[in-house]
């Protein structure tokens, strides 16, 4: 690749270490900015910030940063502040690729706790210090970014692979030109929303996360407009054959653009078009496709596509992993609850008649490609049941991102496309790192379900298809929410807020009368439950979750203050 690539990030991100590497990668030149300054001042950067201070420092780093942005074919590594003024983003925007490493605040702490040389660290509170200068300088980091890589895990080399990967897919042409007009620093901020300069429809900064799982490690990739992409797909089909699953409700609106890509790239293409809706994920769907495949000599080097929302994309994935014992296939999630949830971690399955997902398989993608473009044409409640899921990952794992949702869910029903890249990218992180850790749902994972428990109930009492999952889910948090209360896991303000952030993204809060008899018969048939013991997910507190076990009086306490005569 011709041109410089600069890099971009909070400290302990991995700018230094990762640059090296791929400059030797590209056969560059390394240079880090911080270096650099060091070199020519004959001092640290500690020094320096204690003689002259931040504000001195940063006009140094500027002139620095604008003289070497000016050099031909380096990897430029700079310093976390550097995207502060105004001048330096310009300056890298115009005259190189710009990649935003990113890293959650535990791994930097972890990567920098013990770096005296790290001087705005230097407090009796370094987590909050940095979680302050993540919510200052992201808006700043997505705004000259070409695009996104996240390096929460140590393994330089599938990074700098990664980096690959979208240098040949979104390739930027680097000129030396004059440097525009920069915005001002009020015009570029506006807020600390980290969604505030996250994609939007004009975008060409797609955001690469990776779910690691060794040999079975993936991308996800999350923009707009990303089936126009040709080789974002095609780069995942190793073999000459493709088989496309969809249904009769996003086929029309999408399958032509998928198959032309795939066609257009040499590739022979099945297309296996199924009813829509949740009661259609069952064995005889699954059979349907398996006579296709059949049908059609697909061998085990065909690549199986899965083109919609969650149903489509678990079936799919099951598919997959029993056809010829394992082919490989590719996500393309249509909805926002397939984005943000069910097309990553490789849980594929269909239901059964006495349980939900009781049948099927772990099964990783080759890749999952989440186009936000796709979520326009979503009707206001397939966009709500997605929101659960979005609402989920907050309230047991990440309090800020519930604090965010909450400011944010009038943009998120609205379709604002920054807040919904967001949100995807966040809820992605959240997942991936659970399933990193637990991939087979040996403990960890289950924490995924919270409201689950509740939920699958109630889409079975009802009869599949009556409530969308996303709606049973949804109504199911403020279930668990209110068992959590009567436990003394939560105060009445954690529940309430929990509530009306269900209901403001137009979500059931109230649950249909199954009659408690047939409630505790219907959570009994729960994947969690051990030795006929069912297990709830709950909160302890907000942002935490907790796996346990609750005494009956209590459960019947809250099927009664939740459930309403009818459905």
């Amino acid at each position: 690749m011709n041109g410089s690539i600069f890099l971009v990030g909070l400290m302990g991100a991995g700018k230094t270490t990762i640059g090296r590497a791929l400059a030797k990668k590209l056969n560059k030149r390394f240079v880090d900015s911080d270096h650099e300054i060091e070199s020519r001042t004959g001092t640290t950067i500690p020094v320096i910030f204690e003689i002259e201070g931040e504000e001195s420092f940063r006009k140094r780093e500027a002139d620095v940063i604008r003289e070497l942005s000016a050099q031909q074919d380096i990897v430029l590594a700079t310093g976390g502040g550097a995207i502060l003024r105004a001048e330096t983003r310009a300056y890298l925007k115009q005259r190189g690729t710009v990649i935003y490493l990113r890293a959650g605040i535990n791994q930097i702490l972890q990567r920098t706790g013990r770096d005296k040389n790290r001087p705005l660290l230097q407090t009796a509170d370094p987590r909050r210090k940095l979680e302050e200068l993540s919510r200052q300088r992201d808006p700043f980091y997505r705004e000259v970014a070409d695009f996104v890589i996240e390096t929460g895990r140590p393994n330089v080399q599938f990074l700098v692979q990664a980096i690959l990967s979208q240098l040949e897919l979104a390739p930027k042409q680097i000129t030396d030109t004059a440097v525009a007009p920069a915005t001002s620093h009020a015009q570029s901020a506006q807020s600390a929303d980290p969604a505030k300069s996250a994609m939007t429809a004009s975008t060409f900064a797609p955001i690469a996360l990776q779910v690691e799982l060794g040999e079975r490690s993936y991308p996800i990739t999350i923009g707009h407009d990303l089936l126009s992409n040709p080789e974002l797909l095609t780069r995942h089909v190793g073999g000459k054959r493709v088989a496309v699953v969809t249904n009769d409700k996003v086929g029309p609106l999408y399958l032509p653009r998928v198959r032309k890509l795939l066609e257009d790239a040499g590739k022979q293409v099945t297309e296996i078009v199924l009813p829509d809706g949740e009661e259609q994920k069952t064995w005889t769907s699954l059979m349907k496709v398996f006579d296709v495949l059949l049908a059609e000599k697909c061998d085990r080097k065909t690549t199986l596509v899965a083109l919609g929302g969650g149903v489509i994309g678990d079936l799919t994935g099951y598919a997959a992993a029993s056809y010829m014992r394992g082919v490989p296939f590719v996500q393309i999630p249509t909805t926002l609850l397939s984005q943000v949830d069910s097309s990553v971690g490789g849980k594929t399955g269909i239901n059964h008649p006495l349980g939900k997902n009781m049948i099927g398989a772990f099964y990783q993608p080759q890749a999952v490609i989440a186009d936000t473009a796709t979520l326009h044409t979503l009707p206001p409640r397939e966009l709500a049941a997605g929101l659960a899921e979005v609402i989920k990952h907050g309230a047991i794992i990440d309090a800020p991102f519930f604090d965010w949702i909450e400011a944010n869910i009038g943009k998120l029903v609205a379709k604002d496309n920054a807040a919904l890249a967001y949100s995807i990218q966040r809820s992605c992180e959240i997942k991936a790192d659970v399933v990193r850790q637990d991939e087979r749902e040996g403990g960890l994972r289950a924490i995924l379900n919270f409201g689950h428990t509740f939920g699958h109930a109630i889409e079975n009492g009802l009869g599949y298809g009556q409530w969308l999952h996303g709606e049973a889910v949804g109504c199911g948090m403020v279930m668990a929410a209110d068992l959590s209360h009567r436990l003394g896991y939560i105060d009445a303000a954690s529940k309430d807020r929990l509530t009306a952030l269900v209901k403001a993204a137009g979500l059931p809060v109230v649950a249909p009368d199954l009659g408690a008899e047939r409630w505790l018969e219907l959570m009994e048939v729960d994947k969690k439950n051990e030795g006929g013991a069912i297990k709830f997910i709950l909160i302890k507190p907000l942002g935490q979750p907790l796996i346990t076990n609750v005494p009956q009086d209590l459960l019947l306490q809250t099927l009664a203050a939740c459930v309403r005569n009818g459905s």
